[in-house]
């Protein structure tokens, strides 16, 4: 198939559509598997004897490879073909999928989540970066927000069919069920995809790459292991370091380089830069949610995995509502405006769900998920659409890559970070007075194990005093979820630049897209 120019042709092509099409099958495909296993995660952690540990490298290990590779796809999207490379990253995540469906312990989970990383790592910069190929600016925010909400589609289904399958089957059907979905999305990007690509992107960077995604793996270790450990401890403090100097080498390596892969200049661009900042702490914020709520739902307010994913649907109703009202509510006010607003509410809905009691029930949780859905879509749409207007046609895949690759940057740590401060003040908090030292040490590990010990020794104490520290430590994570969403929405207020009217953009003609006038004001 010819590669696609930028042509106004182009963008007009009534296929175009049909093209999006294909990538929202890819993008669901992703964002369906990222929740599935937060619901399942609770099930594996009783089955496969995982820690809470455990359970953050099995999210983590995908999350970490994806944001390692994707600045390199983006490139090799760029180079080489980005429906092809999609194709391939969906291939890649099928096999995945099925190495995790047959895997028989914790190790095995991880690394089946790791390949699946690699596959995701491909999909996602590229269905970004196909974006300004085929739409102008007067299309381009309709299309960023049918991909975002795509994504975000899979934050409800991926639970509840999660959960589905968990009361029906065993737990690898969660993998199992990818293979279908991944496998429709490679359909649809070989009948329906035009080519796009840019040969004269930069060259793969192979030792950047080995910086990006060991530096990355080594901080994400020390978060983790530090509550266990103690962040004082030897092992981990020199981690620390690794990963500080690992990340430090990288980012003087590419602003040497004359066409480097880690584009430093985009960051200078302010439009770019707070746009992208704003995106990266929301997926902070979402994925830390994400990650504490399911184990409450399950573990304390007595769920199973099906209950669990229906009473995520919530924050799914918050979210449809922003995204249909996203487009004119920017038009009107400016991005600015809406993303600030958008992480304010946030920030409220957080610090909401913060005063969450073991015996709350799940109403008021249903009323916070909801607002947390309204925040999410009206700050993260406008967000991700305004740091690809600053791009420049050439560097649309390197570009879309940094973006997704800082997000997954903020999720990564917030699942890591939160995570490890929530396993802290659950072990710190359970009261196992009078148990023996080994179920003591099993109880602390997650309020998953502390219940199955309380059934073991039938002690009704002791799945309370679970509850009470687990809520108290999700408390807290919420709380800081809350401030970093209101000092995001501060960061947006004050640094965003403003946008122009939206009559601007389009008048102005296909041509004016790449660095958009946002940008400059």
């Amino acid at each position: 198939m010819a590669t696609v120019t930028h042509s106004d042709e182009t963008r007009r092509d009534p296929r175009r559509w049909w093209a999006l099409g294909a990538l929202v099958a890819s993008m669901l495909t992703l964002g369906f598997d990222m929740t599935i296993l937060n619901v399942a995660l609770p099930t594996m952690a009783a089955e496969l004897g995982a820690t809470t540990g455990g359970q953050q490298w099995m999210a983590d290990a995908y999350v970490v490879v994806f944001a390692a590779l994707m600045l390199p796809a983006g490139l090799l999207g760029d180079r080489f073909g980005r429906r092809r490379m999609l194709i391939a990253g969906l291939g890649i995540f099928l096999a995945g999928s099925l190495v995790g469906a047959l895997a028989g312990d914790v190790n095995w989970v991880v690394a089946a989540r790791a390949f699946m990383g690699i596959g995701g790592a491909l999909v996602t910069p590229l269905a970004l970066s196909v974006l300004p190929s085929l739409f102008g600016a007067d299309e381009r925010t309709k299309a960023v927000g049918v991909i975002s909400a795509a994504s975000a589609l899979g934050l409800p289904l991926g639970p509840i069919i999660g959960g589905w399958l968990l009361n029906h089957f065993w737990w690898g059907s969660v993998f199992l069920v990818n293979v279908p979905m991944a496998a429709i999305g490679i359909a649809a990007c070989v009948f329906l995809l035009p080519e796009t690509s840019d040969p004269a992107s930069p060259k793969v960077d192979a030792l950047s790459t080995a910086l990006t995604a060991t530096g990355l793996g080594a901080l994400i270790y020390a978060i983790i292991e530090a509550p266990d450990r103690g962040w004082g401890d030897g092992r981990v403090l020199a981690v620390f370091a690794a990963a500080a100097l690992l990340l430090t080498t990288l980012v003087l390596r590419e602003r040497r380089v004359a066409r480097p892969m880690l584009d430093m200049t985009l960051l200078g661009q302010r439009g770019f830069l707070f746009n992208t900042l704003a995106a990266t702490l929301v997926m902070f914020v979402l994925s830390g949610l994400m990650f504490v709520l399911p184990p409450y739902l399950q573990a304390v307010l007595g769920h199973d995995a099906l209950g669990t994913g229906l009473r995520l649907l919530p924050m799914m109703g918050g979210l449809m509502v922003a995204a249909r009202g996203a487009q004119p509510v920017v038009a009107r006010f400016g991005a600015r405006a809406v993303v600030s607003a958008g992480l304010v509410v946030l920030a409220f809905a957080a610090l909401l769900g913060s005063r969450t009691t073991a015996d709350s029930g799940y109403g008021f949780v249903a009323l916070w998920l909801s607002i947390t859905g309204v925040g999410f879509g009206f700050s993260v749409v406008p967000a991700m659409d305004g740091a690809l207007g600053t791009l420049p046609r050439d560097r649309a895949g390197s570009g879309s890559g940094l973006l997704m690759t800082l997000r997954q940057v903020g999720a990564a740590i917030g699942i890591a970070l939160l995570g490890s401060l929530l396993a802290g003040i659950f072990r710190d908090r359970l009261d196992v007075t009078g148990l023996p030292a080994r179920a003591a040490d099993t109880a602390g590990d997650s309020v998953i194990a502390a219940h199955l010990v309380a059934g073991r020794v039938h002690s009704s104490h002791l799945a309370a005093s679970a509850n009470g520290a687990y809520v108290h430590g999700m408390s807290v994570v919420l709380l800081v979820c809350g401030v970093a969403a209101l000092v995001s929405a501060l960061l947006a207020a004050a640094f965003l630049p403003r946008t122009a009217p939206a009559r601007t953009a389009q008048d102005a003609g296909p041509d004016m897209v790449a660095p958009a006038a946002d940008a400059r004001q």
